[in-house]
C-alpha cells in the first residue's frame, strides 16, 4: 500500500515559490512521461486497476506499475501498488503495439500478472493505450527525513502544479507540510483527484 500526502498549488507562481524555499534540500529533477493501458474490454477499469509505464529522462530508465484501488481523502492518497523496472525498449515496444503487453510477460513479473489476474488473452486488440501526461518532478530530501516531490504536469489541457510525500505517518507529514507552507507564504489546498484521475477527466479542477 502507497501512502502519499498531496498538495495541490494554484499555479506557476506558487510553484516557483515553493521550489526556491525547497531549493536548499534539492536531489534531483526527473522529465517522466506516463502512459496508462486497460484491456479493450475495460478488464482493469472496471476492477479500479490501471497499468502505468513511466520513462525517465529521455528513456534512461523505464518503470511498469499496476495500480489499484485508489483512493484520496482529506489530501491523504492510499492505493495498491506493484512496481518493477523494465528495459525502456520493451516500454516503448507496448507503448506503440498495446497487444505487446503479452509479449513482455515472458520477462516482466508485472505484465505476466497482468495477464492472469484480468484474464487477458494476450491477443492482438486485448490492451489499449489510454494515452497519458508529462510530468517535471524535482525531489528533495526534506524535514525530518522526509522526501517531497514537486511536480509540474502537463496535460494536453492544460498544466497542474503539485506536492507530494510518501510516508507512513500523513498526518504528522501534513502538519509539517502545512506549516513549511504557511511559514513561506506559498498557497495551497489539499489535492481532490490524482493525476490518473485527472488526465482521465480531460480537464483542470476549477
Amino acid at each position: 500500500m502507497e501512502i502519499e500526502v498531496k498538495i495541490r498549488l494554484p499555479d506557476a507562481a506558487a510553484h516557483r515559490r515553493l521550489s526556491d524555499a525547497l531549493a536548499p534540500h534539492h536531489l534531483r529533477t526527473h522529465l517522466q512521461e506516463n502512459l496508462f493501458f486497460d484491456g479493450a474490454a475495460g478488464e482493469l477499469s472496471s476492477r479500479l486497476a490501471v497499468l502505468r509505464i513511466r520513462f525517465y529522462d529521455a528513456d534512461a530508465r523505464c518503470v511498469v506499475s499496476l495500480k489499484a484501488k485508489a483512493r484520496l481523502v482529506g489530501g491523504v492518497s492510499r492505493v495498491e501498488e506493484d512496481e518493477e523496472d523494465i528495459d525502456p525498449s520493451l516500454g516503448r515496444a507496448c507503448a506503440a503495439e498495446p497487444w505487446r503487453i503479452a509479449d513482455a510477460a515472458g520477462s516482466s513479473r508485472i505484465m505476466k500478472r497482468v495477464l492472469e489476474e484480468f484474464g487477458l488473452d494476450g491477443k492482438v486488440g486485448s490492451f489499449v493505450c489510454l494515452g497519458g501526461f508529462r510530468n517535471v518532478r524535482a525531489v528533495y530530501g526534506w524535514n525530518e527525513g522526509l522526501t517531497v516531490e514537486l511536480d509540474e504536469t502537463q496535460y494536453d489541457f492544460g498544466t497542474s502544479f503539485e506536492l507530494e510525500c510518501e510516508t507512513t505517518d500523513p498526518e504528522r507529514a501534513k502538519e509539517l507540510l502545512e506549516r513549511f507552507l504557511k511559514e513561506n507564504g506559498i498557497p495551497y489546498s489539499y489535492s481532490e483527484a490524482s493525476k490518473f484521475a485527472v488526465f482521465r477527466a480531460g480537464k483542470l479542477l476549477p
